[in-house]
């Protein structure tokens, strides 16, 4: 089992501060028949980590982050574990398909099916969380429930396309400098 090192877990810390301070104050609060939700650079952040740290790591940064804000806003208190967790997988998946590299692919095509990959995953359980949520719990009618989910689902898909397009260029202009940090503490 490999130790976790001073300089990464100052490498989580780093991720996870910019997660929050992306979901907290780079934000457009949008809301919905049933629900709020937002437009926000939060999830950009959550695919760098993945990006940058690895899944494990980068899973941490994005789950610790994004629980944070949701722990200090009223209005997503109860939902910051289930955040953790689908924060954590998002740049779980992310970090797992964009280190895969098996030669043939750029890292450019893998980082963005990493990153489609990786927010569609979150989409999925955002929403599935949401409609279960809502109907199953809290017995509210199905069309208002589908109504809200797809409202959810339209704003959910502009933020992955947003995380995307700015994740992986950045990933890709950062990720040599997080490297030779690592390699640096390796010695």
């Amino acid at each position: 089992m490999k130790k976790i090192t001073i300089n990464e877990i100052c490498l989580v810390g780093l991720m996870a501060a910019a997660v929050y301070v992306a979901s907290a104050f780079l934000q457009i609060p949008i809301p919905t028949a049933l629900d709020n939700t937002r437009l926000h650079m939060g999830n950009v952040m959550c695919l760098l980590s993945g990006f940058l740290l690895g899944p494990v790591l980068g899973g941490f940064a994005a789950g610790i982050g994004s629980a944070l804000f949701d722990i200090t806003n009223p209005l997503y208190i109860s939902s910051a574990p289930f955040t953790f967790a689908f924060k954590f997988f998002m740049a779980w998946i992310c970090g797992r398909i964009a280190a895969g590299g098996d030669g043939y692919k750029p890292a450019l095509v893998r980082y963005f099916v990493a990153g489609i990959v990786g927010n569609g995953s979150y989409i999925i359980l955002y929403l599935t969380k949401g409609f279960m949520e809502n109907y199953f719990f809290l017995g509210m009618p199905l069309e208002g429930v589908l109504v809200s989910t797809f409202q959810k689902g339209f704003i959910s898909t502009v933020n992955a396309v947003v995380a995307v397009t700015v994740a992986v260029p950045l990933a890709l202009a950062i990720k040599p400098a997080v490297v030779r940090i690592r390699q640096a503490n390796e010695r």
